[in-house]
């Protein structure tokens, strides 16, 4: 895992790495990046009739360790049949209570992954947030991990990568999700068909 303290030395080659991704977009994956949170949004209105908060905050809870198709599916399908199903205990439980009214953000961990997504998709021009999840990881360090651990149920390592991604878009002009998503893009296109399995939230 790397540091939660790492030089500056180091936290700058993770700036430069996550641009030097950025770079390397084709003109197809940075227009598919630049709109992925937005159909996202538009998809957690879909699903909830308008409701798109409501949405996100589902689609966000049942986010973790699934492919983004099988996250879709099991958002729309909580949604239909009023029964969230399809993921462990604790990710259920959030999404009833999302779905019997309470806000999202004061179900979901708002300064982590789940709760990033939701932020994200809930406004997908946000100029904070930005989520970090296995490949986000990867991208700014460099290195594809595959199955080991990255330490990201850490708050301070979470924060250190979040905030060489603001650090980036900054240098960009552009917004922290919409890096995090052109490089999701680049990414999980670069290590399709290798043993790291497909794009995960």
């Amino acid at each position: 895992m790397i540091s939660v303290n790492p030089s500056e030395e180091i936290r700058e080659q993770y700036v430069c790495d996550i641009i030097a991704t950025w770079r390397a977009a084709t003109p197809e994956q940075l227009q598919r990046g630049r709109a992925w949170y937005h159909n996202a949004h538009d998809l957690a209105s879909l699903i909830t009739d308008g409701d798109g908060r409501t949405g996100a905050g589902v689609i966000a809870a049942l986010s973790a360790n699934k492919t983004w198709s099988e996250n879709r599916r099991l958002a729309r399908q909580a949604y239909e049949t009023g029964l969230p199903s399809g993921h462990v205990k604790d990710a259920l439980s959030k999404v009833a209570r999302i779905m019997a009214g309470e806000d999202p953000t004061e179900v979901l961990p708002m300064e982590r992954k789940t709760g990033m997504f939701f932020r994200c998709i809930a406004d997908p021009s946000d100029p904070d947030a930005v989520v970090i999840d296995r490949h986000a990881h990867d991208v700014a360090v460099g290195e594809t991990y595959g199955h080991r651990d990255r330490g990201l149920s850490s708050a301070r390592r979470y924060a250190l990568l979040a905030h060489c991604y603001r650090e980036a878009a900054l240098r960009l002009g552009e917004l922290p999700s919409t890096v995090q998503a052109v490089t999701w893009v680049v990414h999980t296109e670069r290590i399709a068909g290798t043993s790291t399995r497909g794009p995960r939230r």
